[in-house]
């Protein structure tokens, strides 16, 4: 069987050379420790090359992609700086293998999280801005024919983001209720809710401050939370204009081109 290191070189090489078949020859579909062990081994990787950690993104925090997985938790990824892309800006297809967007609402954080029992409360009085976003998910696994395992040894099948420029102070916001457009190439192509996350993007940032804590990487001021989608993810198609529209907090766009 290879061993972790090989697997994460395998996931490594993908971003250049294409997507790869499934990793069952080394890691069961539900190795949940095998897995971050791997995903923990690029990362550490990838700061060894000089890039930094901005922050998380909290993935499969629908009930319906939970099921479709069998998994009954959500996963992570980490966020580096080079991810971001300007809200406006473009992301050129040469860097993506097999991309999709989903909407989701972000948090940056003003204040640390270093309890693994940190509560709703708690990361609420945490988050200094809530922004409307853009996760741009990809694949190193050739067709998206992902277990857990896969998705969360490949960095949560993370690829890039956009963060709405103007950020709003959590109080007095619905988050649960925000009604959320996602529209891709001048149409509606993804429609959802707040609630969608967890049941309240706060519920999927509270599991990422435990989880985090617990594994001796808590959460610090200035990291940016990608809470989880609130809607079906949308294949991109060279030359898409993709702008989300989060209700009562913002909106954020890119165009997929060179």
């Amino acid at each position: 069987m290879p061993s972790h290191h090989d697997t994460a070189a395998r996931l490594r090489e993908a971003y250049a050379g294409g997507a790869v078949p499934p990793l069952r020859d080394a890691l069961e579909p539900g190795d949940a420790d095998g897995a971050y062990a791997v995903q923990t081994i690029n990362t550490r990787y990838w700061e060894a090359q000089g890039r930094r950690i901005v922050g998380r993104k909290a993935g499969l925090t629908a009930k319906a992609v939970q099921t479709q997985l069998g998994v009954d938790q959500p996963d992570f990824g980490v966020l580096f700086d080079d991810m971001r892309i300007a809200d406006g800006g473009t992301l050129d297809p040469a860097k993506t293998l097999q991309p999709k967007a989903e909407a989701e609402i972000a948090f940056v954080l003003g204040a640390d999280l270093p309890d693994p029992a940190t509560t709703v409360e708690q990361v609420a009085a945490a988050v200094g801005s809530v922004h409307a976003a853009i996760e741009i998910v990809d694949s190193r696994i050739a067709d998206w024919k992902i277990s857990f395992a896969d998705t969360v040894a490949d960095n949560g099948s993370s690829a890039f983001f956009v963060l709405a420029e103007q950020g709003l102070p959590l109080a007095g916001l619905d988050l649960e209720g925000a009604a959320m457009e996602m529209d891709v190439g001048g149409t509606t192509a993804s429609t959802g809710v707040g609630a969608a996350a967890l049941g309240n993007p706060l519920n999927a940032a509270a599991w990422l401050a435990q989880t985090l804590a617990g594994r001796g990487e808590p959460l610090k001021a200035g990291d940016i939370l990608l809470a989880g989608a609130l809607g079906p993810m949308v294949a991109l198609t060279s030359g898409d204009h993709v702008e989300a529209r989060i209700a009562g907090i913002g909106r954020c766009s890119f165009t997929y081109r060179a």
